[in-house]
C-alpha cells in the first residue's frame, strides 16, 4: 500500500490477511484505482468513457474496455447485466486496500474532536458509548467497539463486608474508577478482623496491579513467611481471586445501526434483516473483532472474510487499542463495502489511539496532576 501514515501505525494494516495474486501492470492498476475510487464516490458501474476521463492514461477506448475484460477475468471486476460498466467484487476490493490505496492522516479538527470527546471522565460505559456514536457519527455506518474485560485493568482499592456466615460482600474499585460490588460464597468465613487486615495489606501492597500481577506477588510472598502470615496471605488469596475473577467474557457496544437502512448497497431486506440478527446476537461481532486483537495496526475484512455469511456485502475496519502495552479491546466500523476507505482507516486507527490514550493510568495520574496545581 502507498500510505502516508508510518509514524501514526497504519502501517501494519491487515497484517495477517490473505492477500490475493494480481500481477497487474501499471495500466491495469491505474485503471483498477480509478474504477474503484469513482465507484465508491458515484455508486454505479464505471464504464470506459469514465474511465478514459479520469484515468490519466493515454490508450483507447478499445484498449481500456480489453484491459477490463482482462480484470473482469481475473476476478477483480464483475458486469451488472442491467450495464455496460463494471463495478469491483470483494476480491478486487481487496487488491485495492492491499495496494492501491493511498492514505493520508486524519485532519487535526477530527483528531481533536476525539480527543475532546473520548475522555473518562464520565465512567468506562459512557467512555465506549461514545466511541461507537462517534464513529458511527463520522462516518455514517455502524460504530462497534469490545469492551475491556476487568481482569485487565488494575484494582485501586477493595474493602470486604460479611453478610452472612457464608458470604461476603467485595467492593472493588478499579483504576479506570468502574466500582462494582460482588458478594462471594466461602467455604470457611474468615473473622471480620482478618477481612479488614485481608483489605489493608491487598490496598497497601497490591494496588495498581491487576489480577494476574496480584496472584503472582501472593504466591511469592506465601514461600517466605511465617505460619500465621501464611494463613491470611492464603485467604487473601480466595478473596482476591472470586473478588476480581471475569464476570463474563466481555461485550460489545455498538451504534448506529439503523444508519445502514436506506443504503442501496443494502437494498436486499432479507439480507438486511439478517444482518441485524447478526448485531443483536453480539457474540459473532465479538469474536470477529477478537481476530483483529492479535495484531496491531488495521484490519480489514471485506464481505466473506469476515466468516459470516450474513456480513457477504459489508467491511469491518477495525484496529485494536490498548492502554499501558496491554490491549484491552477492538473497535472499529463496519458499513457496506463500498465504503471511503481512505477516510475510514485512519479515522479507525486515530480513535484506538486516542481510546488507549484515554484509559492509560499514566494519562490519569497526570490530569489529577494538573487538578491539584
Amino acid at each position: 500500500m502507498s500510505h502516508c501514515l508510518q509514524s501514526s501505525g497504519i502501517a501494519a494494516i491487515n497484517q495477517q490477511m490473505p492477500s490475493h495474486p494480481a500481477n497487474l501492470d501499471p495500466r491495469a492498476r491505474q485503471l483498477l484505482r480509478v474504477l474503484i475510487s469513482r465507484y465508491i464516490h458515484e455508486g454505479e458501474p464505471i464504464g470506459s468513457q469514465t474511465l478514459a476521463k479520469y484515468a490519466g492514461l493515454d490508450v483507447s477506448p478499445a484498449t481500456i474496455r480489453n484491459i477490463l475484460a482482462d480484470l473482469e477475468e481475473t476476478g477483480l471486476l464483475s458486469s451488472p447485466h442491467t450495464s455496460a460498466g463494471r463495478v469491483p467484487t470483494a476480491q478486487g476490493y481487496r487488491v485495492f486496500v492491499d495496494s492501491l490505496l493511498q492514505v493520508k492522516a486524519l485532519g487535526e479538527r477530527e483528531l481533536a474532536h476525539l480527543r475532546s470527546e473520548l475522555t473518562l471522565s464520565g465512567g468506562m460505559q459512557a467512555l465506549l458509548g461514545n466511541v461507537s456514536e462517534l464513529l458511527s457519527a463520522m462516518t455514517r455506518f455502524v460504530g462497534v467497539v469490545s469492551a475491556p474485560k476487568r481482569e485487565q485493568f488494575a484494582f485501586r482499592h477493595i474493602d470486604f463486608v460479611a453478610l452472612d456466615p457464608h458470604r461476603v460482600l467485595a467492593i472493588v474499585v478499579f483504576a479506570d474508577g468502574e466500582v462494582q460490588n460482588r458478594i462471594i460464597d466461602m467455604q470457611r468465613m474468615p473473622e471480620p478482623s482478618d477481612l479488614e487486615r485481608i483489605s489493608n495489606y491487598l490496598n497497601q501492597h497490591c494496588s495498581g496491579r491487576t489480577l494476574a500481577e496480584i496472584r503472582a506477588l501472593l504466591l511469592g510472598e506465601l514461600r517466605s513467611v511465617r505460619t500465621e502470615m501464611q494463613r491470611l496471605l492464603a485467604e487473601s488469596m480466595v478473596l482476591t481471586e472470586k473478588a476480581l475473577e471475569p464476570s463474563d467474557n466481555g461485550a460489545v457496544v455498538m451504534a448506529g445501526q439503523t444508519r445502514l437502512i436506506g443504503l442501496q448497497d443494502l437494498a436486499d431486506l432479507e439480507r438486511l434483516r439478517e444482518l441485524f440478527e447478526t448485531f443483536s446476537r453480539k457474540h459473532e461481532i465479538l469474536q470477529l473483532l477478537e481476530r483483529t486483537s492479535t495484531a496491531p495496526g488495521v484490519r480489514i475484512f471485506i464481505g466473506e472474510e469476515t466468516g459470516l455469511a450474513q456480513m457477504d456485502g459489508v467491511s469491518l475496519v477495525a484496529a485494536p487499542y490498548a492502554s499501558d502495552g496491554r490491549v484491552l479491546g477492538v473497535l472499529g466500523v463496519i458499513g457496506p463495502t463500498r465504503m471511503a476507505y481512505d477516510k475510514v482507516i485512519p479515522l479507525v486507527q486515530a480513535a484506538a489511539d486516542v481510546l488507549g490514550t484515554a484509559l492509560d493510568p499514566a494519562t490519569h495520574a497526570a490530569a489529577g496532576g494538573d487538578e491539584a496545581e
